[in-house]
């Protein structure tokens, strides 16, 4: 059987294989750090730190958490309501992020096309 290639975050890995709610990235209960390590005492608290910061910074959960007006815990169950002004926040990283990536594409064809008549000169003068 070939290797596998080893998943970039193993902690992020486990829990999505055991849990669903990290797999559907379902809005997660506020505290649910303290109920992963009660279940999971051989994950580091500094690596667990930092897989949920970036799964909860993922467009596909941050949409999730702006659709949304309940958390829920490990088990998959309700565990809590997400408010308003959470709803907003999660809205307001989204538009962020979609118009730096806008902003990127369009400096990136900005580019490609500088390049593009760049390259029309060169070609031209190598005409003469």
């Amino acid at each position: 059987m070939p290797d596998l290639p080893q998943p970039r975050d193993p902690v992020l890995a486990q829990l999505i294989a055991a849990y669903s709610v990290f797999r559907g990235a379902q809005p997660l209960a506020i505290g649910i750090h303290k109920a992963i390590l009660v279940v999971h005492p051989e994950i580091d608290r500094n690596a667990l730190r930092k897989t949920l910061q970036r799964h909860t910074a993922s467009t596909k959960y941050l949409k999730s958490v702006a659709s949304s007006s309940t958390r829920f815990g490990l088990d998959g169950q309700p565990a809590g309501d997400i408010t308003p002004e959470q709803q907003q926040q999660a809205n307001q990283a989204l538009k962020d992020r979609f118009r730096k990536l806008a902003e990127q594409r369009r400096k990136s064809l900005k580019a490609q096309e500088h390049q593009a008549k760049l390259k029309q000169l060169v070609d031209k003068f190598k005409q003469r």
